[in-house]
């Protein structure tokens, strides 16, 4: 696929998206629809081709049979790609957490934190990852941190076109594009919603990191515990 194309399900001139950049962060939540209901946050991204990977990836072992000349590629090697969307929660009596898929730490719609992660996609199919919060109980969160991360497969954000999209209930979406150009980031903090006032703001972050949860952790002062996990082979 093309390296300037969008990510699938995102498109920024469709009046119905509104993006969000360093010139316009902050956004108040009820103006774009989102008062009750459940707030749908989707993480789409493109699986890239072995060509835009780093060299050191396509290296071979001397002894490795190399194809004759005459042999035809028969199309770009695609490379699997898998990108996790997460939410650190605070709520409005002091309970914090994250709804993540390593842990199986899926959350709850319907009973604290309010939050649920849906099928935990490890291939980059058009559906993406999708994150599903609980707006009527928006006096119930005090902050929310949506983030991802690379898990495997991919160098950098800027090479697999990732984007965060929030579906309101009713009015424009809101897209966040991820497109650090820094191959060693690992983690993004995507956007940050709070609670002010009994009105959910949210404001554009796009903060990038080297590390992973811990690391943003420290960045916005959680103050979770963390430990290493691994997902089971499936």
């Amino acid at each position: 696929m093309h390296s300037r194309s969008h990510p699938r399900g995102s498109t920024f001139k469709d009046p119905q998206h509104s993006r969000l950049s360093k010139g316009h962060p902050v956004v108040s939540l009820a103006d774009h629809g989102a008062t009750a209901g459940t707030l749908r946050v989707n993480l789409t991204w493109q699986a890239p081709s072995a060509a835009v990977l780093p060299e050191r990836a396509l290296l071979l072992p001397w002894r490795a049979k190399r194809p004759a000349p005459w042999q035809q590629a028969q199309g770009p090697v695609m490379v699997t790609v898998d990108l996790d969307l997460a939410c650190m929660y605070e709520l409005a009596d002091g309970q914090k957490g994250v709804v993540q898929p390593l842990g199986g730490l899926c959350g709850n719609l319907h009973r604290p934190p309010y939050i649920t992660l849906g099928d935990d996609n490890r291939f980059g199919a058009a559906s993406g990852e999708t994150l599903y919060i609980n707006l009527d109980k928006a006096d119930q969160f005090k902050r929310l941190l949506i983030f991802a991360y690379i898990y495997s497969g991919a160098p950098a954000f800027s090479r697999v076109h990732a984007a965060v999209t929030l579906h309101p209930p009713t009015g424009q979406r809101l897209v966040v594009e991820l497109h650090e150009q820094d191959p060693h980031a690992r983690s993004c903090a995507v956007a940050l919603i709070e609670n002010r006032d009994g009105q959910l703001t949210m404001r554009r972050e796009a903060r990038y990191v080297y590390g992973y949860q811990a690391d943003l952790d420290r960045l916005y002062g959680w103050g979770l515990q963390w430990g290493r996990g691994h997902k089971a082979i499936e």
